[in-house]
Protein backbone atom coordinates (compact mmCIF):
# COMPACT_ATOMS: atom_id res chain seq x y z
CA UNK A 1 0.00 0.00 0.00
CA UNK A 2 1.18 3.42 -0.75
CA UNK A 3 0.37 6.50 0.99
CA UNK A 4 0.99 10.08 -0.17
CA UNK A 5 1.66 12.20 2.71
CA UNK A 6 2.81 15.54 1.75
CA UNK A 7 2.36 17.06 -2.30
CA UNK A 8 0.55 15.73 -5.53
CA UNK A 9 1.76 12.63 -7.58
CA UNK A 10 1.03 12.82 -11.05
CA UNK A 11 0.33 9.26 -12.07
CA UNK A 12 3.29 9.15 -14.47
CA UNK A 13 5.56 9.81 -11.26
CA UNK A 14 3.58 7.01 -9.04
CA UNK A 15 4.14 4.39 -11.83
CA UNK A 16 7.99 4.88 -11.97
CA UNK A 17 7.98 4.82 -7.89
CA UNK A 18 6.27 1.54 -8.05
CA UNK A 19 8.49 0.18 -10.80
CA UNK A 20 11.99 1.55 -9.19
CA UNK A 21 10.38 -0.35 -6.10
CA UNK A 22 8.95 -3.38 -7.01
CA UNK A 23 12.66 -4.02 -9.06
CA UNK A 24 14.52 -2.98 -6.30
CA UNK A 25 12.74 -5.78 -4.08
CA UNK A 26 12.80 -8.42 -6.92
CA UNK A 27 16.76 -7.89 -7.10
CA UNK A 28 16.82 -8.21 -3.23
CA UNK A 29 14.74 -11.24 -2.58
CA UNK A 30 16.75 -12.89 -5.73
CA UNK A 31 20.07 -12.31 -3.61
CA UNK A 32 18.37 -13.37 -0.32
CA UNK A 33 18.69 -16.89 -0.86
CA UNK A 34 20.43 -18.78 2.13
CA UNK A 35 23.06 -21.29 1.80
CA UNK A 36 22.28 -24.97 1.85
CA UNK A 37 24.26 -26.60 5.04
CA UNK A 38 26.62 -28.93 4.40
CA UNK A 39 26.56 -32.40 6.19
CA UNK A 40 30.54 -33.33 6.56
CA UNK A 41 31.06 -37.41 6.34
CA UNK A 42 32.27 -37.30 10.06
CA UNK A 43 28.37 -35.99 10.72
CA UNK A 44 27.19 -38.19 8.30
CA UNK A 45 29.35 -41.58 10.40
CA UNK A 46 28.96 -40.45 13.73
CA UNK A 47 26.08 -42.90 15.69
CA UNK A 48 23.19 -41.14 16.88
CA UNK A 49 23.34 -40.43 20.44
CA UNK A 50 21.13 -43.01 22.29
CA UNK A 51 18.14 -41.89 24.43
CA UNK A 52 18.21 -41.35 28.26
CA UNK A 53 17.40 -44.40 30.37
CA UNK A 54 13.75 -44.63 31.36
CA UNK A 55 13.67 -44.97 35.23
CA UNK A 56 10.19 -45.33 35.53
CA UNK A 57 9.77 -48.71 33.21
CA UNK A 58 10.42 -51.74 35.24
CA UNK A 59 12.52 -54.51 33.56
CA UNK A 60 13.76 -58.11 34.88
CA UNK A 61 13.15 -59.96 38.20
CA UNK A 62 13.53 -57.13 40.05
CA UNK A 63 10.86 -55.23 39.50
CA UNK A 64 8.59 -55.63 42.27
Amino acid sequence: MLTITRGSATEEELAALIAVISEAYASEAADAVADEPTVSAWTRTQRPLRRPLRRDIPWGRFSG
